[in-house]
């Protein structure tokens, strides 16, 4: 382990989307057990904070504007300067390097196996190059061994909030819109979904954010059993539901980590995206690795749907290479098999039941 001080200040650099910044718990939470009477702040963007909405670990979250401004910047590399007593940055890019190597009196990260990443060796006293084919977490719990601290293997949610009012007695959740349109699942599926859900007897809840709701009311138009809660939870409510829900349905996205994080059953939609790096980490931990690609897996509260083609995973942005285009792998994936899939999720025990 790193001689600290009694007492440490210790910095978390976690500039990242919101689903990076919620695999990044874990290294949190090792570093609040390794130190239990330091003081842990974590630099994050301003729109992914929420993420760690009421996490116990976290003391401080310092955010920075996603396009910050030169002069924001300077102000943030200001007011870092050798505050910390640890600085850790979470990934390899240039600006988290700096900040670690500004903010901490002892400093670790991540570098890149190139000339660049001997260059920010110099930085750190600790390195960790990045190496390929790791799952974000198990890159996490990697730098967690950096620093000499024992890694714990668990993701940390939201502290859960209050629950929307009126919730049916079991229900399901849909998350239909992903950031990006290549991760998208096609809207004949999730009609269909709904439908199965709703003759099931489940009360079928739409979740989502502002941005999508143009999408959500094309992919839910004509369903009126399904209850629309886009855009009207905060991070801490969204889990709060995601733990009652009887199951969870959705793409490769943050909201879909969080609900394998909440320990309910997940059925997550996987395209282009390497399951070995990004599949959600179940509640329990991952046990054994996921498979680059199979028409079911199950980890955990996790069960992982693809169509599997010669191309999968091609971790590309879609067929087409860019962010708004189709994924021939998501198109293909029937109604059938996520149906199918929901139904052995439903099969399972309620969370909690004994």
């Amino acid at each position: 382990m790193l001689s600290l001080p009694p007492r440490p200040r210790i910095l978390i650099v976690a500039l990242r989307r919101l689903g990076d910044v919620l695999l990044t718990t874990p290294l949190i939470r090792s570093v609040r057990r390794a130190f239990a009477d330091s003081t842990v702040d974590v630099l994050v963007f301003a729109d992914t904070a929420g993420i760690l909405e009421g996490n116990p670990d976290v003391d401080h979250c310092l955010t920075l504007p996603t396009r910050a401004r030169l002069a924001e910047s300077l102000a943030m590399a200001a007011r870092l300067w050798r505050r910390y007593d640890l600085a850790i940055a979470t990934q390899a890019g240039d600006r988290p390097t700096l900040y670690a190597a500004l903010a901490g009196r002892r400093r670790a990260g991540m570098v890149e196996p190139r000339f660049i990443g001997a260059l920010k060796r110099l930085l750190l006293d600790r390195a960790l190059p990045l190496v390929a084919g790791a799952h974000r977490v198990e890159e996490m719990l990697a730098l967690a061994r950096l620093v000499g601290i024992a890694p714990v293997p668990e993701i940390v949610p939201p502290r859960p909030g209050v629950l929307p009012d009126a919730l049916p007695a079991a229900y399901a959740v849909l998350h239909a819109a992903p950031m990006y349109v290549y991760k998208s699942w096609t809207g004949d599926g999730w009609r269909a979904l709904a439908r199965h859900l709703g003759e099931r007897g489940l009360g079928v809840i739409a979740t989502g954010g502002l941005a999508e709701r143009a999408y959500l009311d094309a992919v839910f138009a004509g369903l009126p059993a399904v209850r629309r809660l886009d855009a009207a939870l905060s991070w801490s409510a969204l889990t709060a539901l995601l733990a009652r829900a009887r199951v969870f349905v959705g793409p490769d996205t943050s909201v879909t980590h969080l609900a394998a994080a909440a320990g309910c059953p997940v059925v997550a939609l996987f395209g282009p995206t390497d399951p070995r790096l990004w599949a959600p980490w179940p509640a329990g931990g991952l046990t054994m690795p996921w498979a680059p690609s199979a028409a079911v897996q199950m980890r955990g509260n996790v069960r992982l749907l693809q169509h599997p083609m010669p191309c999968q995973p091609c971790q590309e942005e879609g067929c087409l290479r860019r962010l708004d285009s189709y994924s021939l792998c998501l198109d293909r994936l029937s109604p059938q098999a996520v149906i199918a899939a929901v139904d052995a999720a439903l099969a399972q025990p309620p969370a909690g039941s004994n």
